[in-house]
C-alpha cells in the first residue's frame, strides 16, 4: 500500500480500499498476492493479439470520458458489420478499471468468440463520485456511440474501428456485478429517448448487485469470500449511492417498492445471467421475478456452484476444469442470446 504520512485512515474495505482524512483514496491492491495481476492494467494494443486488437479513445474532451475497444480480426464467415457489446465494468461503484487485466482477459476472449466489439467506458468511481455518476458515464456513451453511428463532425472523435465494422443497429447493454445496475438503469434510460441509428437491442446483467437494506436469506446463508462478502456489500453500497440512502435505493433495488414501476418501462429483452452460489441470488431472483409479473421479455442463465463473477476469476478459469467450463458455457450463451437479437 502507498504510504501516507500525516493522514488518518477514515474508512477501509479490506483488500481493496482505503480512504482518508483529507478525502484521498487508495485503491492499491493488498489482498492474496497470487491475485494482484489481475487489477493491473492492460496497454492497449492496435495490432491483432490472440485475434484481438485494443484501442483507447477519448470520446469527450472537456470531462476526459474514455472508452476501451476491443475488435475482432476478420475471420471467413464474420458478418461485413459487427453487433457491438457495452461492457460496463464492476466493482462496487468503488473499484476496477475497464482495463484491469481481468476484464482484458474476458472481453478480448468474448470479442473474439462471440464475433463482436466491445467498448468498456471508463467509468467515475465513488466514494469520489457517487451515483448517478457511473450511471451517466454509461448512458454518455451510448450517445457517443449515437454521434459515431451518425458520423457527426463536432463528435469528440470519428472512431475508424466503429465506422467500418459496427452494426450499431445491434447494440447490447453487459456489466458484471454493480455493472449489472448499470445495464438496468442505462437500458432504462434508453427508452425513453430516441438513440437512432443505435438501437439497444438486448440488456445481458451478470450477477448484478440487486440488493435490499434487509438480509436476504442467501446473504446469511451462502459462502463469503475475499472477493465478495456481506462487509464489502455493505461498504461498497454505503460509499456509492447517494449520500443518506440506503440499500432499498432504485438503484440498487430496482425491484422494489422505491424504484419507478418496471411496468412503465420501456425496456429491450434481458437475459438475466446468476450463479446459484452467488451471496446475492436471491434479491436477483427477485428483479427476475419482478420483471416476468411485468410482462417484460427476461431469460434465466444459472451457472450451477458458481460465485459472484467466478469467470472473471483467471486463476480459477485456468486452474479448475468445472470453472473452465461454466465460464464457456456462460460465454456461449450471451453469445446465443445476442446471435437471437
Amino acid at each position: 500500500m502507498v504510504q501516507h504520512k500525516n493522514k488518518k485512515i477514515v474508512d477501509q474495505v479490506p483488500f481493496w480500499l482505503t480512504i482518508y482524512d483529507d478525502g484521498s483514496v487508495d485503491r492499491t491492491f493488498t489482498g492474496p498476492p497470487e491475485f494482484k495481476f489481475m487489477a493491473e492494467p492492460v496497454p492497449p494494443h492496435e495490432q491483432f493479439v490472440d485475434g484481438v486488437a485494443t484501442r483507447d479513445v477519448v470520446t469527450d474532451e472537456k470531462s476526459g470520458r474514455r472508452v476501451r475497444l476491443y475488435v475482432p480480426e476478420r475471420a471467413p464467415g464474420d458478418a461485413e458489420k459487427l453487433p457491438v457489446v457495452v461492457h460496463f465494468h464492476g466493482g462496487g461503484f468503488c473499484i476496477s478499471e475497464a482495463d484491469w487485466f481481468m476484464y482484458y482477459k474476458m472481453y478480448t476472449r468474448f470479442a473474439r468468440t462471440a464475433r463482436v466489439i466491445i467498448v468498456s467506458p471508463f467509468l467515475r468511481r465513488a466514494p469520489e463520485h457517487r451515483l448517478p455518476a457511473a450511471f451517466d458515464d454509461g448512458f454518455s456513451c451510448l450517445l457517443w456511440l449515437q454521434s459515431v453511428a451518425k458520423c457527426d463532425p463536432t463528435a469528440a472523435t470519428t472512431e475508424p474501428w466503429l465506422a467500418k465494422r459496427a452494426d450499431f443497429s445491434r447494440v447490447f447493454l453487459i456489466g458484471d456485478s454493480s455493472g449489472g445496475n448499470i445495464v438496468h438503469a442505462v437500458a432504462a434510460r434508453a427508452g425513453e429517448v430516441d438513440l437512432s441509428p443505435v438501437r439497444v437491442s438486448g440488456a445481458i446483467p451478470i450477477h448484478p448487485g440487486f440488493v435490499r437494506s434487509t438480509r436476504s436469506k442467501s446473504e446469511l446463508e451462502k459462502p463469503q469470500s475475499p472477493f465478495l462478502n456481506l462487509e464489502m456489500v455493505d461498504k461498497f453500497l454505503g460509499l456509492g449511492l447517494p449520500a443518506g440512502s440506503n440499500k432499498d435505493h432504485p438503484f440498487t433495488c430496482p425491484m422494489g417498492e422505491a424504484a419507478p414501476p418496471l411496468e412503465g418501462l420501456k425496456l429491450p429483452p434481458y437475459l438475466l445471467c446468476v450463479a446459484d452460489m452467488d451471496l446475492i441470488i436471491d434479491t436477483e431472483m427477485e428483479f427476475y421475478e419482478a420483471m416476468k409479473k411485468a410482462k417484460k421479455e427476461v431469460e434465466l442463465y444459472v451457472n450451477p456452484g458458481m460465485t459472484h463473477s467466478f469467470y472473471l476469476n483467471c486463476v480459477g478459469v485456468d486452474s479448475d476444469p468445472d470453472t473452465g467450463r461454466q465460464t464457456r458455457e456462460l460465454i456461449e450463451k450471451v453469445k446465443e442470446f445476442i446471435d437471437k437479437h
